[in-house]
């Protein structure tokens, strides 16, 4: 029985005894210090001048959208077909309009062509998500889109540490969204991360965390000056944004702080377990041409070279028969123009027509990839695969 999950141990012992020796010393539970020292630890880590811990990964991407509605108007914004709902939801829920495109098999990212030929004069923004692990970006779409001046926002919510080049993926875009869910290569069980080198934008994503209070905004110019234009009301309690209650706390702040110190390790690791999975995995049934520079990967990726539905039953059968935990379609479930919910608000989307995450969506998953999941357990379930 080869028996393995999507995760194991992601919250150790270490961080236990981290958050008991916090609780027996703190008075102070809600967001406060200890959550700006992680704030400005990710940073550091990350390579961008201002993040903001909030509590899921989900809220990041509903704030982020709802921020580039308030600053820069609605629009189109452009999204994949394979990512996780809310990136689609929070698009939706900005009064924005998305317009899906297809991926692509090499890094199951929107492709690059796919992403210029959808825009249009009314494109807002890229909603790029790296997925599972893999880097979706290039030199020359983070250039064009400069060029055109459209906002890329990069969802790196499975892919911390992922790199294009030199940078790291979250330090690219105009904003980017981490998640910190237990899955996730670092976990502080529930919460999630907003990035940028935009200080207004940082400023606005403040008051969105809290309500769209006045009083989060740490420009004393700008507090100043909207107060003076307000005399009507209390100072404490001018709200600037529809925001709702985002905040974490500051045990998630102290888990987060241990767990930074071994994310590069654990990164390492799981780069490693995917070469070996990938090195003796069958190529002539299986996609294996994956581009590897830079990945941080997340999970074994299993994608059928050929349209197969037996092949393909009889695979999650016998996964399931060994207790190795899998999500089919990848990230997301697979096709999400394929969701309840678009089909709903979109009844012209035709979901074959993005031909790539329809495959991916019916002859695709994923297994778990953590760090201590041993080679030997890796080689039986490249044995598994190989011979069904």
């Amino acid at each position: 029985m080869l028996n393995i999950p999507l995760m194991s141990n992601n919250i150790s012992k270490d961080d236990v005894e981290k958050l008991i020796c916090f609780l027996r010393e703190t008075d102070r539970f809600t967001n406060g210090p200890k959550v700006r020292e992680f704030e400005r630890a990710w940073s550091e880590w990350l390579g961008v001048k201002y993040s903001v811990f909030v509590h899921s990964g989900s809220s990041a991407n509903f704030m982020t959208m709802a921020g580039i509605a308030e600053l820069y108007g609605t629009g189109e914004v452009i999204v994949p077909t394979i990512t996780w709902v809310s990136d689609i939801s929070s698009v939706i829920a900005a009064g924005h309009k998305p317009v899906f495109v297809d991926v692509d098999f090499r890094n199951l990212a929107m492709s690059e062509e796919e992403i210029l030929g959808h825009i249009t004069p009314e494109t807002k923004a890229v909603f790029l998500t790296h997925v599972l692990g893999l880097n979706g970006l290039t030199e020359r779409l983070v250039g064009e889109l400069g060029r055109r001046k459209i906002l890329l926002i990069e969802d790196v919510c499975e892919s911390h540490g992922v790199r294009m080049g030199g940078r790291k993926a979250g330090s690219i875009g105009f904003a980017s969204n981490f998640s910190f869910y237990y899955a996730h290569h670092m976990s502080t069980i529930e919460g999630g991360m907003i990035c940028t080198d935009d200080e207004r934008f940082y400023q606005m994503m403040r008051m969105y965390r809290s309500h769209g209070m006045l009083r989060e905004n740490d420009n004393a110019a700008y507090r100043g000056e909207v107060q003076r234009a307000n005399p009507d009301l209390n100072p404490e309690f001018i709200f600037m944004v529809p925001g709702y209650n985002m905040r974490s706390t500051e045990l998630n702040a102290v888990i987060g702080l241990n767990q930074l110190g071994r994310l590069d390790a654990q990164i390492a690791r799981r780069r490693e377990n995917f070469s070996l999975f990938l090195e003796g995995l069958d190529s002539r049934r299986y996609y294996t041409e994956f581009d590897l520079d830079g990945n941080s990967n997340y999970a074994l990726i299993v994608i059928l070279r050929d349209k197969d539905p037996e092949l393909f039953r009889r695979l999650c059968g016998k996964l399931a028969e060994e207790k190795v935990e899998f999500r089919r379609g990848t990230a997301g479930g697979g096709n999400q123009t394929r969701q309840p919910f678009l089909k709903k608000r979109f009844p012209q989307l035709e979901p074959g027509s993005y031909a790539n995450a329809d495959h991916i969506h019916f002859y695709g998953l994923y297994t778990g990839n953590f760090p201590d999941l041993d080679q030997g357990r890796i080689r039986g379930l490249v044995r598994l695969l190989n011979g069904i």
